[in-house]
C-alpha cells in the first residue's frame, strides 16, 4: 500500500494502483485518475459508465466486470474498448475508484 496527494486529497492506493477505499473517491480523483492513463477529457459517457460501476459496486461489493458493463449499463463493447481503450474493465475500475475486477489479469 502507498499514499499519495491527489485532487487535494491524502489517498491509500493498493500494489496495483487501485484505491484502497472507494469511499475515498471523488469525481475530482477521477478526472486526475482518468489523466493519468490517457483518457481526457470524461465525457458524459465516460460518467454515464463510471456512475453505473460505482452503482453496481455499491449493490454487489465487486467492481463489475466487462461483461456486466455491456449488458446492464447499455454501452456496447465496441464504445466501452473506445472510452477506455485496452482493458476497459480495469481502467473502468480504476478511475471509479474500485478494486480490480475479478478476472482481470
Amino acid at each position: 500500500m502507498s499514499t499519495r496527494e491527489i485532487a487535494g486529497k491524502v489517498v491509500e492506493f493498493d500494489e496495483e494502483g487501485f484505491l484502497a477505499n472507494p469511499n475515498d473517491w471523488d469525481k475530482n480523483i477521477a478526472a486526475v485518475l482518468a489523466e493519468e492513463i490517457g483518457i481526457t477529457p470524461l465525457t458524459p459517457d465516460h460518467w454515464k459508465v463510471i456512475d453505473f460501476s460505482r452503482a453496481d459496486f455499491a449493490s454487489t461489493g465487486e467492481a463489475p466486470t466487462l461483461r456486466r458493463i455491456t449488458k446492464e449499463a447499455g454501452v456496447s463493447t465496441k464504445e466501452l474498448y473506445q472510452l477506455f481503450p485496452k482493458g476497459p474493465a480495469k481502467k473502468v475500475a480504476l478511475v471509479a475508484g474500485l478494486g480490480k475486477p475479478t478476472g482481470c489479469i
